[in-house]
């Protein structure tokens, strides 16, 4: 099964790798859609950053520009929420709702969200999980020891953790965005209808990610877990 053909990544893993192109393709449509539609206050991605930093009482973050395309993110660790070109100076409806949710995660770290906490605390255990698990695998298999693929496989278990605990950070993330751009009035009716279509897109890879995650566990499981060679 190891050396010969590999069904298990044609019915697990082509799947999920279809799912995440697809879901890709739906946040660059509906971004390059929504970019393309101002607001009706005209408030940039920046101004609403800082206006919801602002109407959380936070005031010790701050908003800066980077260069790239939908790079936009949130450090928690210099404190700045980060927005791309097509973000930081642009009024468009797409860049209202990825600019809020940025602002979203900080308002998270500021109330002390258990989900982002957890995903502090697992990250560095999941960047050893990525760089050793299938090494040890391999050596596991090579040299008949159960007991390395196993510590391989749950190595790569904590990838898949990862993933689950990020979606209700990035679900969450995106509620608080909508609810502020809505209570403040900084976007209307089909303005905040196209904003929430930005972000269930962006959800979307989220999801995918997971689903990839799991699946590779699950082909990694059959393909070795509990194995013995002969």
């Amino acid at each position: 099964m190891f050396y010969g053909f590999d069904i298990y990544y044609f019915i697990l893993i082509l799947p999920a790798l279809l799912f995440g192109l697809w879901a890709q393709s739906q946040v660059n449509t509906n971004f390059n859609k929504y970019s393309k539609v101002g607001t009706t206050r005209g408030m940039t991605g920046a101004e609403a950053a800082e206006y919801i930093l602002r109407q959380n009482g936070i005031y010790d973050v701050s908003v800066c520009r980077i260069a790239g395309n939908l790079t936009d993110n949130f450090n928690p660790k210099n404190k700045t929420i980060n927005l791309s070109d097509s973000v930081y100076g642009s009024t468009s409806v797409a860049a209202i709702g990825v600019a809020a949710h940025e602002a979203g995660h900080a308002v998270q770290h500021a109330v002390n969200y258990a989900p982002i906490r957890i995903r502090e605390m697992i990250i560095p255990i999941t960047q050893i999980g990525s760089w050793l698990y299938l090494p040890i695998i391999l050596i596991g298999f090579l040299f008949s020891s159960q007991g390395l693929v196993n510590i391989g496989i749950f190595l790569f278990s904590t990838l898949a953790i990862f993933q689950l605990v990020t979606l209700p950070v990035e679900f969450n993330a995106s509620r608080r965005a909508m609810e502020t751009l809505e209570g403040s009035g900084i976007l209307y009716g089909d303005e905040l209808t196209g904003a929430k279509r930005v972000l269930r897109a962006a959800a979307l890879t989220y999801v995918a990610a997971l689903v990839a995650s799991l699946a590779q566990l699950l082909r990694l499981i059959i393909l070795f877990g509990g194995r013995r060679r002969d």
